[in-house]
């Protein structure tokens, strides 16, 4: 299973916060993620948390930085909302790129991804809220509502061409409470393409937790690697991972 780390962009510093709010500085992403990479993260994923209100150069600039530096596959999202958004992206040393707001405003920009540069490229990224009966898909770090279902959304995203998945927990979000199991499961038993899961680990029984339920592609990792409380080395040493086989 992969082990991914995940870094929020804001003004050109690395931030996190709980259920994607009350956000805090942790540092300049670029040496966060060579220190990452030096540790033997399979993944990369850049967010630009701002993309709407601040230049999206800034974040090129620190992927293009990144990608001469870095030699594992690199997601960026954010503010991607062109054709010539994600030949910026990819120009900059991007692999792929996660669509969310765009996916949801026009789902046909999914579509349009996969075919110019392969659905490979494309990752639909999923901000998921739970609500009575289910989980709802929002946007813009959890505060908008689509009225979309996670899980039908998360099947429409395969259909249009996505290749990949990103589910992120916006109500585990930096809580270090567990995984939501229950909406990874349900969104991984309903397609056929490779599901990350992002938000909710704290400890390393929260990995045995998720698996008895389903198992995902990757697991995406934030607060515990950057508030140092585990390193990768030792995210992948989880027996629930792979253990020592998992770092050879």
């Amino acid at each position: 299973m992969r082990v991914i780390a995940r870094l929020d962009v804001k003004n050109e510093y690395v931030i996190k916060g709980i259920q994607m709010e009350g956000l805090r500085k942790i540092g300049n992403p670029n040496e966060i993620a060579k220190s990452y990479y030096a540790g033997g993260i399979d993944e990369l994923i850049f967010i630009d948390c701002v993309a709407s209100l601040y230049d999206r150069r800034s974040i090129f600039s620190i992927l293009r930085k990144a990608s001469d530096e870095i030699f594992v596959p690199i997601t960026i999202g954010g503010g991607i909302r062109t054709l010539d958004d994600v030949e910026a992206a990819l120009d900059s040393g991007a692999d792929k790129v996660a669509i969310n707001t765009a996916a949801t405003k026009s789902p046909d920009f999914i579509t349009a991804i996969a075919q110019r540069y392969g659905r490979q490229c494309v990752v639909g990224s999923i901000q998921s809220k739970k609500v009575p009966g289910g989980w709802e898909a929002y946007t813009d770090a959890g505060r908008e509502k689509t009225g979309m279902a996670v899980v039908d959304w998360a099947k429409r995203l395969e259909e249009l061409g996505a290749g990949e998945l990103l589910v992120s927990s916006v109500d585990r979000d930096g809580t270090c409470t567990g995984f939501d199991a229950d909406v990874i499961a349900a969104v991984n038993d309903s397609v056929n393409i490779p599901v990350i899961a992002g938000g909710g680990f704290g400890k390393p029984d929260h990995v045995a937790e998720l698996l008895k339920r389903t198992e995902p592609s990757g697991l995406c990792f934030s607060s515990v690697l950057h508030y140092k409380k585990l390193t990768v080395k030792e995210l992948k040493a989880i027996p629930a991972m792979g253990g020592v086989d998992n770092l050879q």
